[in-house]
């Protein structure tokens, strides 16, 4: 990789070290805040770690709520980075413990804000490593190619299986991504737990905020 190829690791750590802070959450689209500056969806299926991710990426432990109960997150919340960057946590789909009338609410709403939102820069489908690529994940690619917004996989829990077979669950997300019209072909590798590739995931998000090492603080 070339030098201007490659991230910028620290722009990264300086945006992302700056202070992030709940703004709301929204159950229905006429409580979608303002538009202003960029936006970053994290989206995946229930449980795969997207508080977790948000909470890494910033620095915060208790930030995003994490939980081990499939469908806690019942809206879309929204993080405030020091107005640069608006991280926003999707519901988790594919889970089994809510309400159907509850799940078709929240599809609903994830729908009419991917297709409404021109802030919206990119998304991150978040792909549980120790799983792959399940048919509930095809859904959601479904519905981002058809919103026209560039999604990117993030598999997460990476330190939980080996790494002969992340090799082979990155392979098979690649093959995934390869059929898909709206997905970014680079594939980030990440653990919540151990802060593998959250500095590369920083340095990328930095550089799509277009912010850069010396930006006033």
């Amino acid at each position: 990789m070339d030098e201007a190829a490659k991230p910028d690791i620290e722009a990264g750590r300086l945006l992302f070290a700056r202070p992030c802070r709940f703004v709301k959450g929204v159950v229905a689209v006429a409580g979608l805040p303002p538009e202003q500056g960029l936006e970053i969806a994290f989206a995946g299926r229930s449980n795969v770690g997207k508080s977790s991710l948000i909470n890494a990426l910033v620095g915060q432990k208790g930030l995003a709520r994490a939980s081990n109960t499939p469908g806690r997150t019942q809206e879309i919340n929204f993080f405030d980075l020091d107005g640069l960057l608006m991280l926003t946590d999707l519901p988790g789909y594919g889970f089994a413990q809510a309400p159907k009338d509850k799940v078709d609410a929240w599809t609903r709403l994830i729908k009419n804000y991917l297709k409404g939102r021109s802030v919206l820069r990119r998304a991150l489908l978040l792909i549980d490593s120790r799983h792959g690529v399940k048919d509930v994940d095809r859904e959601i690619m479904k519905l981002l190619d058809s919103s026209a917004v560039i999604y990117q996989a993030v598999l997460t829990k990476a330190d939980k299986i080996s790494a002969a077979q992340l090799d082979a669950v990155t392979e098979g997300v690649g093959a995934e991504l390869k059929k898909r019209p709206a997905a970014h072909p680079v594939i980030h590798v990440t653990s919540s737990e151990t802060g593998l590739g959250i500095a590369e995931l920083r340095a990328e998000l930095a550089e799509l905020a277009e912010f850069k090492t010396g930006a006033a603080p």
